[in-house]
């Protein structure tokens, strides 16, 4: 999708009812296109929905404001998490998620259905949009919980196998060979040899105290900046060689050679490992479903207010024509400029809020922008995560 035309954002309109709704949708289809396609538009039928008394529809477009929110908290939990989740490639989140920025799934699924609907406009829908996302909602707290469990585990198990020879895990650089085993008299130490004083080492090791084995020392591994070399001595002298070796920056890691334990962190870091990949494709393939549904009942959410405040705002018998728009991002003002034009008729306060400076006493605007006509804006920008 060219991101330089395009947003993944729509607007959700209705306006009144012409002599027929076929009316005003050609009549919103003519004037967006004229001017060299402000946007993408296409009709969003709404199912006829039994209207209860005026107080009932006031309360339910604040009970569906509040429903709204949260609905579209799961679904930005569940894109955020997919973009966890995918780690290195983030940028497959869109193309996981919404095809063609989402307008497929807008149109698809709603064509398609119609499923939380029951006829009349009471709280089962609500009830039911609201079980099944607060549902979601928990799975993924559950889920995610769980996933991030065995993540930061492996995380700290690679970390102790990485970073500098002074602080890293040893467990995997020595083999059985470096070290003299068993013996009541002899012990082998691991030193830190900074690179620059190499020479130094090879020059003093033997005389750092007594009784250190000659030519004992070998280099096992290095980093870029040190090299992890052994040395045999007599137990009795460790501590003085210890000290010695601190005054030329030699530094000794407290290390002993335990093959049982080494095994156990191993098989650990690979258990982890095996579990993660386990769990990662079906994790995926829960976000992606449960997106989804979080996503059409954010749609079904956005498609009652429309109902609802059509009907509060043109009154009865219900008649008005939904229409969602996919709005070109470099001729936005414009194409509301034109829909302004096309419905200021339709509020005769419209000019005047328009027209004015931004507070007027005593209209609540109720954070939504206002405009003459019915709209709500799904913003799948919300989804992009870079």
């Amino acid at each position: 999708q060219d991101k330089g035309t395009t947003m993944t954002e729509f607007w959700l309109i209705s306006a009144p009812g012409e002599k027929t709704c076929q009316q005003t949708w050609e009549k919103l289809h003519a004037a967006t296109t004229k001017h060299n396609n402000l946007s993408t538009n296409s009709k969003f039928n709404i199912p006829d929905l039994k209207v209860g008394t005026l107080d009932v529809l006031v309360g339910l477009s604040d009970e569906l404001a509040k429903l709204d929110a949260f609905v579209e908290s799961v679904v930005k939990k569940v894109a955020q998490y997919m973009a966890d989740v995918l780690e290195d490639s983030k940028d497959k989140v869109q193309e996981n998620l919404l095809a063609n920025g989402g307008k497929v799934l807008l149109e698809q699924q709603w064509q398609t259905e119609h499923k939380f609907y029951s006829s009349s406009l009471d709280t089962v829908p609500f009830l039911f949009i609201f079980k099944g996302v607060n549902q979601i909602d928990n799975d993924l707290k559950a889920r995610a919980s769980a996933y991030n469990n065995l993540k930061g585990n492996l995380q700290n198990l690679e970390r102790k196998n990485a970073g500098s020879l002074l602080t890293r895990s040893l467990a995997d650089i020595v083999k059985k060979e470096d070290f003299v085993l068993d013996s009541e008299y002899l012990v082998t130490l691991l030193v830190i040899v900074p690179k620059l004083n190499y020479n130094d080492w090879v020059k003093q090791y033997e005389t750092l105290a007594e009784m250190v084995v000659p030519r004992s020392s070998n280099v096992l591994f290095e980093d870029q900046d040190s090299y992890l070399c052994n040395v045999t001595l007599f137990r009795k002298a460790v501590d003085d060689f210890k000290h010695k070796a601190r005054e030329y920056k030699f530094m000794v890691r407290d290390f002993q050679y335990n093959e049982e334990e080494m095994k156990a962190d191993k098989e650990e870091m690979n258990r982890l490992s095996t579990d993660k990949k386990k769990q990662f494709g079906p994790l995926v393939r829960w976000l992606k479903v449960n997106f989804s549904e979080a996503f059409i009942a954010w749609i079904h959410v956005k498609a009652l207010r429309v109902f609802v405040e059509s009907v509060l705002r043109y009154g009865l018998p219900v008649n008005f024509q939904a229409m969602l728009l996919q709005p070109n991002k470099k001729t936005m003002k414009k194409l509301r400029e034109v829909l302004y034009e096309l419905y200021k008729h339709l509020d005769s306060s419209a000019a005047a809020i328009i027209d004015a400076p931004m507070d007027i006493p005593g209209l609540n605007l109720s954070q939504q922008e206002y405009y003459p006509y019915v709209y709500y804006k799904i913003d799948c920008n919300l989804l992009e995560f870079k």
